[in-house]
C-alpha cells in the first residue's frame, strides 16, 4: 500500500458568554488499496481511510464527491459522520464539489468529529439528523466552513485612530484585520448577567495597499495595541446549498453550557442557499445553543432563501444571583463585515414569546435583513451600520447597540418598540436612526403603551465608553398599529422612560449619557388617532429638536 495523502486539520471554535474550546487535532490519513473503500477511526480521534483506486477513479471521472463514496449509508440510524468528514477531506484536497445522495438521511451522533468544507457542497434534499442528545464535546460543531488562507501577525503597527483610512502593513492582498488591545475594557455589562467586559476589539477590511474600507471603518481609538492579525479575503466564492437539517435537542442541565453543534463559518465570500434546520425534542429543561449558522471572523458571507428555527427559552441563575432567561441562537455573527440575511424565514411563530429571539451579533460591521420574517434582530456587542428592509420582525423586535447608521424601512416592527437600545450595554447609538416607511405593531397587539425608542440609562455604571442617544432621529411615513392599549394610555411616545428618577437638575450623572440632538418627523399615523409625544419623562429628553414637518 502506498500513502496518497495526509491531512492535518486543526479546529476551534469560541462559544458566546460560555468561554473558548480547546484546539482539537484532526489527522486523515489516505492510503491507495485495493478492496472497498474504508474509514477507520484511529486511537488518535482521527481517521484512516483506505481509498479503493476503483473509487479514485470514479470520483476523479465525475468531478465530484458523494457522501456514499466513502461509506456513508444514509438510513437515518448509522451514524455516518466518520464518512462525511472523509469525504469532505478528499474534496478539499483534490479540489473537488462535494454533493450528498438524493434521498438519503445521514444520521450525526455524538462524536466530536468535524467535517470541514473547502469546496462547494450541495445538500440537496437530504435529511441530516444531529443527535445532541449525548455528545463527547458540545463545542465540536458538525461542520466548519474553513478558508485556505492563513492568517498572519501583523508588527509594526503600535497604534489606530477611529476613521482612520489606511495602515501600514506589507499585504499580499485584500485582508481582514482583526486587532486587541487588552488593557482597555469595553462592553462591561449591567444587570443580572453583569460581567467585567470584554477587552477592546475591531475587525476591519483593507486592500493591498492596506487602504480601509470606509463603509466598515475602525470605531475605536487603540493607544496600544496588544494583538494584531491578518487574514487574506478569499478571492472566490464558496457555495453551501439545501439540506434539510435537524437538531434532535440536549436536555442538559439548563446553564450557560452552550452547544455548538453547528455549522460554523470561519471563510469569507460564502453563500448559503436553501438550507433549512429544525429543531426537535425540546423538553423541560436543556442548554442553549451558539447558533446553527455561525459566521465569525469572516466577511461578504449571504445566507438567502433559508429556512431556520427558534430555539425554546430556559431559566437559568446569572451572575447577579437571580433567575434570567438564556439566550439561545439559531443565527450567530461574530467578528464578520458585510453579513446579508435575504428571504429568510423561521419555523416557529415569531410572535411566540416562549421561543427565544433567533439572531445574536458581536462586533461586526454592515449587517442587513432583506425580506425577512424574523423573531428578532440583535447586536450584543455592538453593531457599525445594520439595515433591516422588506422584512417582519417579531416579538424581540430590534435590539442595538453600536455606531454609524441604523435604518429600517419597508418593515413591520412587532416588538414592544422600533428599536430598543440595550440597557445592559449602555443604550447606546452613536449615529443617526433612520425610519422609513414602517408599521409598528406594539407587543404584537397587545394592549401596552407604544414607545419607538426604547433602553434605560442611570449614568451611575461604567460601560468601558461614553454612550450616545442617536444622534439624529429621521421617522418618515410610519403607521402605529396603536388600537388595542391600556386605559390610561396618553398616545404613543417617541422615547421610553430611559430613567424615572432624572426629573430635574438635581440629578446627576456619574457618566454623562450625549441625548439625541433633533429628532424629524413625516407622515406619522396612529391607529388610536392620538397624537405622537415626546416621552413619560419630559424633563430628560428636553432639550431634543422635535421637528415635525
Amino acid at each position: 500500500m502506498r500513502p496518497l495523502f495526509t491531512l492535518l486539520l486543526c479546529l476551534a471554535t469560541t462559544l458566546p458568554a460560555a468561554g473558548q474550546s480547546q484546539d482539537s487535532l484532526m489527522k486523515i490519513t489516505f492510503t491507495l488499496a485495493p478492496g472497498p473503500t474504508l474509514v477507520t477511526p484511529t486511537g488518535a480521534g482521527g481517521l484512516a481511510v483506505r481509498l479503493s483506486p476503483r473509487t479514485q477513479r470514479r470520483l476523479a471521472r465525475h468531478g465530484q464527491v458523494s457522501y456514499r463514496d466513502f461509506g456513508a449509508v444514509g438510513d437515518g440510524q448509522t451514524d455516518d459522520m466518520d464518512a462525511i468528514a472523509a469525504a469532505h477531506a478528499y474534496a478539499n484536497a483534490q479540489d473537488l464539489p462535494v454533493v450528498a445522495d438524493p434521498g438519503a438521511t445521514y444520521y450525526l451522533g455524538g462524536s466530536a468529529r468535524t467535517a470541514v468544507i473547502q469546496t462547494d457542497t450541495d445538500w440537496g434534499e437530504a435529511t441530516l439528523l444531529i443527535d445532541d442528545r449525548a455528545v463527547t464535546d458540545r463545542m465540536a460543531p458538525i461542520f466548519v466552513v474553513r478558508s485556505r488562507q492563513e492568517a498572519f501577525s501583523l508588527t509594526g503597527i503600535t497604534r489606530l485612530r477611529r476613521h482612520q483610512p489606511r495602515i501600514e502593513a506589507d499585504l499580499p492582498g485584500p485582508c481582514l484585520i482583526t486587532v486587541t488591545n487588552d488593557a482597555v475594557r469595553h462592553y462591561i455589562r449591567y444587570g443580572l448577567n453583569q460581567d467585567n467586559g470584554s477587552p477592546q476589539t475591531d475587525i476591519f477590511a483593507v486592500d493591498a495597499e492596506g487602504r480601509v474600507d470606509m463603509n466598515a471603518p475602525i470605531i475605536w481609538d487603540f493607544d496600544q495595541i496588544t494583538d494584531i492579525s491578518a487574514l487574506p479575503i478569499d478571492a472566490d466564492t464558496l457555495h453551501l446549498r439545501g439540506g434539510r437539517f435537524t437538531t434532535l435537542a440536549n436536555a442538559a442541565e439548563s446553564r450557560y453550557t452552550y452547544y455548538s453543534r453547528n455549522i460554523t463559518i470561519q471563510r469569507s465570500r460564502v453563500v448559503v442557499d436553501k438550507l433549512e434546520h429544525r429543531i426537535e425534542g425540546e423538553g423541560a429543561q436543556g442548554a442553549p445553543y451558539g447558533g446553527f449558522l455561525n459566521i465569525r471572523d469572516c466577511a461578504y458571507v449571504t445566507v438567502q432563501n433559508t429556512l431556520l428555527t427558534g430555539h425554546k427559552t430556559y431559566m437559568t441563575i446569572g451572575a447577579a444571583g437571580k433567575p434570567v432567561p438564556m439566550g439561545s441562537y439559531d443565527l450567530l455573527v461574530n467578528r464578520a463585515l458585510n453579513v446579508s440575511f435575504v428571504h429568510c424565514t423561521q419555523t416557529n411563530d415569531i410572535d411566540d414569546r416562549t421561543y427565544w429571539g433567533i439572531l445574536g451579533s458581536n462586533y461586526s460591521k454592515n449587517l442587513l435583513y432583506d425580506h425577512c420574517v424574523l423573531s428578532r434582530f440583535d447586536a450584543h456587542k455592538g453593531v457599525a451600520n445594520a439595515t433591516i428592509r422588506h422584512s417582519t420582525l417579531g416579538h424581540m423586535g430590534i435590539n442595538a447597540i453600536g455606531s454609524g447608521t441604523l435604518t429600517i424601512e419597508h418593515s413591520e416592527i412587532r416588538g414592544p418598540s422600533i428599536v430598543n437600545l440595550r440597557s445592559d450595554y449602555g443604550s447606546t447609538w452613536q449615529g443617526d436612526l433612520i425610519i422609513h416607511h414602517c408599521t409598528l405593531v406594539p407587543a404584537g397587539g397587545r394592549p401596552v403603551s407604544a414607545v419607538l425608542v426604547s433602553g434605560s440609562y442611570s449614568g451611575k455604571h461604567d460601560f468601558g465608553y461614553p454612550c450616545y442617544m442617536p444622534h439624529r432621529i429621521l421617522i418618515e411615513n410610519l403607521h402605529i398599529e396603536d388600537a388595542q392599549h391600556p386605559d390610561d394610555y396618553a398616545g404613543p411616545a417617541i422615547f421610553a422612560d430611559f430613567n424615572p428618577e432624572h426629573t430635574d437638575a438635581s440629578y446627576q450623572e456619574a457618566y454623562p449619557y450625549t441625548r439625541t440632538q433633533e429628532v424629524i418627523l413625516r407622515g406619522v399615523t396612529t391607529a388610536s388617532g392620538l397624537p405622537l409625544r415626546l416621552s413619560d419623562n419630559p424633563y430628560m429628553f428636553r432639550e431634543v429638536q422635535v421637528r415635525r414637518e
